[in-house]
């Protein structure tokens, strides 16, 4: 169902999309920044049902591409997104009816919402990963055919370019890469560009709504006092998520960071409360895999979240620190992202790890056991 987004939604929004960025996908903070001075000055963002599109819509996805930690000392001008769709729109000579996110999570599950209030356009209710990868052909759309580009990619500067690879998505990924790097780490995209029913075939519907529904949960839950990890568990059930778990608590006691060819790498350490039992987390922008004294628990594409203990809000890759107390969740993806198609493209042999992908409520079953 269509809605208009206010300003009123947004902090709901951006926790529950820092929940389903799985750690990555840019700091929510500064995109819910962005997007609150845009609703202030033009007023509500019309979010499209998928089902309302139709052959004769242009959507064009918007996003930012590159290492979040980069981010955090290099906020947007603002016209960055803009622009690239702007170029975007220029070289194929027709205008976007509407924008989309490319993933569910962090900063972008809000530039498009930014460039949807700026240029008064709606924004699908949908994305292409259903969490957030780090790699621009781990979409669902391209799972599932659409060629990414011809992509735009602008910089705060005004400096844009065009990369045309046909349907080689991943060539795609490499150049824009090496064009992010160029421009300092972080760039801002137009790509993907689809019609309607081309959406309505390879997106993942509805993440926008659930990221507010999710972010609602966990404010709900702290005001009346119920466990934030229970409400999410129970409000994940009717969805395309269905399970929900805590995998393991504990205190951050190390976290290794580096920034490498665009990207955030590194791992965290999580020491038990009371016990010897630890966790490792690894990640490239995002969290990969989660593994518990040495055994896997969770497996990309499954989401991986590390939420405060005491609050329940989701922290990100680059936020967590030495010292912070937290439970790590866990998230069953939709069943469109574990065909053997979409793990040939974003499964755990894409990001170099051995393990073959295992649902991580069957793991869970295991260990229980």
């Amino acid at each position: 169902m269509a809605f208009d987004l206010t300003i009123d939604d947004l902090g709901d929004l951006v926790r529950g999309a820092a929940l389903l960025g799985t750690g990555g996908g840019g700091d929510p903070e500064i995109g819910r920044a962005l997007v609150a001075e845009a609703l202030r000055a033009h007023g509500p963002i019309r979010v499209l049902d998928p089902s309302e599109l139709t052959s004769d819509d242009l959507v064009i996805p918007t996003a930012l591409v590159g290492a979040p930690s980069v981010l955090v000392e290099r906020l947007p001008r603002g016209n960055e997104p803009i622009d690239a769709l702007r170029r975007l729109e220029q070289h194929l000579g027709r205008k976007a009816t509407a924008t989309m996110p490319i993933e569910c999570g962090g900063i972008n599950s809000t530039i498009p919402l930014y460039v949807a209030a700026r240029l008064g356009i709606p924004v699908v209710d949908a994305d292409g990963m259903g969490r957030a990868f780090p790699e621009l052909q781990m979409e669902t759309f391209a799972v599932y055919g659409v060629p990414g580009s011809p992509l735009a990619i602008a910089d705060e500067r005004g400096h844009t370019a065009i990369v045309q690879t046909g349907d080689d998505n991943k060539k795609m990924e490499s150049w824009a890469r090496a064009i992010t790097i160029r421009m300092g780490g972080v760039g801002y995209i137009a790509e993907y560009a689809m019609d309607g029913p081309t959406v309505q075939r390879t997106a993942i519907p509805y993440t926008l709504s659930l990221a507010l529904r999710l972010g609602r949960t966990i404010r709900t839950a702290r005001s009346n006092h119920r466990d934030p990890a229970d409400a999410l568990r129970d409000e994940l059930a009717g969805t395309l998520y269905q399970h929900g778990a805590v995998i393991f608590t504990g205190k951050v006691v190390d976290v290794e960071r580096s920034t490498e060819g665009g990207f955030t790498r590194g791992s965290a350490r999580l020491a038990a409360f009371g016990s010897e039992s630890t966790c490792v987390i690894e990640f490239q922008n995002e969290y990969l895999v989660a593994r518990v004294d040495g055994q896997t628990r969770v497996l990309v594409p499954d989401l991986i979240t590390t939420l405060h203990l005491e609050t329940g809000e989701p922290i990100t890759a680059e936020s967590l620190r030495y010292g912070q107390r937290v439970r790590v969740f866990a998230i069953s993806t939709p069943e469109v992202m574990r065909t053997p198609e979409a793990l040939a493209t974003f499964g755990p042999a894409a990001f170099g790890l051995a393990e073959e992908f295992v649902p991580f409520e069957e793991l869970a079953a295991v260990a229980a056991s």
